[in-house]
């Protein structure tokens, strides 16, 4: 029967179209079709709830982005737990979230938009994915690392936060690469940094923070797939196998670098340790720059 891949964020957003990138190679290697359920909402966490209550049988599994190790530091009561109802299948992509703005914003340099934003504190906005996203976190240590006062507008998703920025409506934007990067070499907006620790291939002329003068903001983000934590382990080990076999084929590199991201695949310890190492920094992160569900 067909394999149901929970996106927890909506249609057009940087999750949804990687997913969309693996799906068709990712159902020939199992010989099954594979259905994109995208389950929006509360954060991401509807969708990765919906999942961790699924039947542990390999036919439903989530697909997620690195908000899957803030939201559990970021809100008091979620019904679930992310280390005990999941079991990791394996990182699929990194990405590096983006800093850009609309074209009209007077700032082609980090710099100057950090000037900008301080000759009129509290007066400029930045979307972001949604509250606890990766987009969210990089955007409260930006302004934390800067002294800088923006308000934070969350969307239900990349695509409705693209929208609106190239539309005008909130001049700058945090985002995951392949939820805008199309809209950059379009010139409908107009990118200033990356937030990952090292430039990305997809735009090496890029700056990262650090080299755009602010030092220690870093976040470094991921999709991967994860499943219910009763899953048998060759099930498991099965679907990792099929999703780095995947990953490995030129044709899923050159079209996940097209969006912006960067193939990365990993085992399921792998991820498992990622999760355990970040659940731990954004917890201290969220404390620090005193971020709060919305």
């Amino acid at each position: 029967k067909p394999i149901r891949m929970i996106v927890p964020y909506p249609p057009a957003g940087g999750t949804d179209v990687v997913a969309r990138v693996l799906t068709e190679p990712l159902a020939a290697e199992l010989g099954q079709p594979i259905v994109i359920e995208n389950r929006g909402g509360a954060a991401g966490n509807l969708g990765t709830d919906i999942a961790a209550k699924a039947a542990p049988d390999g036919y439903t599994f989530l697909f997620t982005l690195s908000s899957h190790t803030i939201n559990p530091k970021l809100y008091d009561k979620l019904p679930f737990d992310v280390e005990r109802d999941f079991v990791p299948i394996g990182r699929a992509a990194s990405i590096p979230q983006l800093i850009a703005v609309h074209p009209s914003v007077k700032a082609n340099t980090i710099q100057e938009l950090i000037a900008l934003a301080k000759a009129q504190p509290g007066k400029l906005s930045y979307a972001s994915v949604g509250t606890g996203s990766p987009s969210h976190i990089a955007g409260e240590l930006f302004k934390l690392k800067t002294g800088i006062d923006m308000v934070h507008i969350p969307y239900k998703g990349g695509g409705p936060a693209v929208t609106d920025a190239i539309g005008g409506q909130v001049p700058v934007l945090f985002v995951s690469m392949p939820a805008a990067w199309q809209h950059v070499k379009s010139g409908r907006l107009r990118a200033l940094a990356v937030t990952s620790d090292k430039r990305s291939v997809v735009a090496p002329e890029l700056p990262t923070l650090a080299e755009a003068g602010v030092p220690d903001c870093v976040v470094n983000s991921w999709y991967g797939a994860f499943a219910p934590a009763k899953m048998p382990p060759p099930i498991v080990q099965k679907l990792n196998a099929a999703l780095v076999k995947v990953l490995q084929m030129p044709e899923v590199r050159d079209k996940l670098l097209a969006q912006g991201a960067e193939a990365a695949p990993s085992t399921s310890a792998e991820l498992d340790a990622v999760v355990k190492d970040e659940l731990r920094k954004w917890e201290m992160v969220i404390r620090e720059a005193k971020i709060r569900p919305e």
